[in-house]
């Protein structure tokens, strides 16, 4: 159902003014009546509208004047004039001073729904096109950056946010999904909450009750009725971060609720109905979790309706300019200082860098600069010791193996090639052995038993 529209009808004559508001009314808007051009900018001051409707004869101030004020004081609400048949030079005049349309009186009721409809129209386009233009420049929402990558990432968001398909957003540490699955949100015109919850936070007994709520004795500590987060994000979205490390028992669950929509509160028997837009992120493969028996097939085809990869910062390195001066202004002014420059070798070296923390390790390290000055300026040796030795193109060789001639026993060469791959991982992440295990393809536990069994 299309949202009512706010139109502005100024005219001297009470009789246009009511046959102007109950033709408006019967097409669907609200209507707002003044009896001449001064009174008409009292109502813009008091509240924007979508449309103004205005004659151009009238006491105190006429259309032109009225139409002229606006646009002085930066008004662009569109503005459609009426005019008599004699006076269509006037609707001309009113035209150059940026009026969208006029009608002549007597017009036919059609006529007048034509003329309405189509400016309306014309300033939701030009909104539009406002919006894509310093979109380009500023980048969209909480988002910055202007290179290919995130052109097709804006793009991309603007098209799944109107549906209500499950979006499922995969992409490393710290490259922003949340952000993502935010603007999704925010543009999908779902008025309700945007509700996350990150399932790698929350311990599995607790994750279920925050899903789902409770009543009151489910269980020892349950000392009053709680809601859960589906009933919270009912009628909005809810946002599922990191939901391969959620229990396959919940998952199962999971996938009741979205076939159904309806929840029962842990303790309860009476199924309550939810609105849910469900989005989902992880940052491993989801098919090869599917494989690995961390995230349910069937779940996972329910959530993968349409796929959002958030690209890394090493695939939108004409970024890194516009991120660093970002982070290194909003953390200096939260310290009331100016902002530091950047060396001219500072950025060729955060260019150079294989981000393994993404945008979020370009923050952490910003902000370190910014606390860590000692001037006004920023060079290569006040950024981290990682960033100025590696790079993606400095990383240790990792196939360098004994000649095959002379030992030609596989284990060792095998042992030696992953020794090095790990070296290799652990310089590229500053030896953070979370980032490190994510290089690999392998999980956290098996590269401290690897380093174990080589430390050994």
């Amino acid at each position: 159902m299309a949202l009512r529209k706010r139109i502005l009808v100024v005219d001297d004559e009470d009789k246009m003014r009511r046959l102007l508001e109950l033709a408006l009314i019967g097409l669907g808007h609200l209507v707002v009546k003044a009896g001449d051009g001064e009174e008409a900018l009292e109502r813009c001051a008091e509240a924007p509208f979508d449309l103004v409707l205005t004659d151009l004869r009238m006491p105190r101030l006429d259309g032109l004047g009225l139409l002229r004020r606006l646009r002085e004081r930066g008004d662009t609400t569109p503005v459609v004039v009426l005019t008599a048949h004699g006076s269509v030079e006037s609707a001309v005049e009113a035209m150059k001073l940026g009026a969208v349309d006029y009608l002549i009186r007597p017009f036919e009721m059609a006529t007048l729904e034509l003329t309405v409809t189509r400016a309306l129209s014309m300033h939701q386009v030009q909104r539009e096109n406002l919006f894509l233009r310093d979109e380009v420049q500023r980048g969209w929402g909480e988002f910055i950056g202007q290179g290919p990558a995130m052109q097709a990432l804006y793009q991309l968001i603007r098209q799944v946010a109107p549906a209500r398909s499950s979006v499922f957003v995969v992409g490393e540490t710290g490259t922003g999904k949340e952000l993502i699955a935010r603007a999704i949100h925010q543009e999908s015109g779902r008025g309700g909450l945007f509700v996350p919850i990150n399932c790698a936070a929350i311990p599995a007994e607790l994750l279920e009750s925050e899903l789902f709520g409770h009543r009151k004795g489910a269980f020892t500590g349950a000392d009053r009725d709680r809601m859960g987060r589906f009933e919270v994000a009912s009628g909005g979205t809810l946002f599922l971060d990191e939901i391969t490390e959620m229990p396959l028992a919940l998952q199962s669950k999971l996938l009741r609720v979205l076939q159904d929509g309806r929840v029962e509160r842990l303790g309860g028997h009476t199924p309550i109905e939810v609105d849910l837009r469900v989005l989902a992120a992880t940052n491993r493969d989801p098919q090869q979790a599917v494989a690995a028996g961390q995230l349910r097939a069937d779940l996972y085809y329910r959530l993968n309706v349409v796929r959002v990869d958030a690209p890394p910062l090493r695939e939108r390195r004409e970024d890194i300019p516009l991120l660093a001066g970002h982070f290194l202004e909003r953390y200096s002014r939260e310290l009331g200082r100016a902002p530091p420059a950047l060396g001219p070798d500072v950025l060729d070296r955060l260019g150079s860098y294989a981000w393994p923390g993404n945008v979020r390790e370009l923050e952490n390290m910003m902000e370190r600069a910014v606390v860590l000055a000692r001037g006004n300026r920023i060079d290569a040796a006040d950024l981290p010791r990682e960033v100025c030795a590696s790079g993606p193109d400095t990383a240790p060789p990792v196939a360098a193996m004994a000649d095959p001639t002379t030992n030609l026993s596989l284990q060792p060469q095998v042992e030696a090639l992953e020794l090095r791959l790990i070296q290799a991982a652990l310089q590229r992440s500053g030896d953070n052995k979370s980032v490190a295990a994510r290089l690999l393809e392998i999980s956290e536990r098996s590269l401290w038993y690897k380093l174990k069994k080589y430390a050994g």
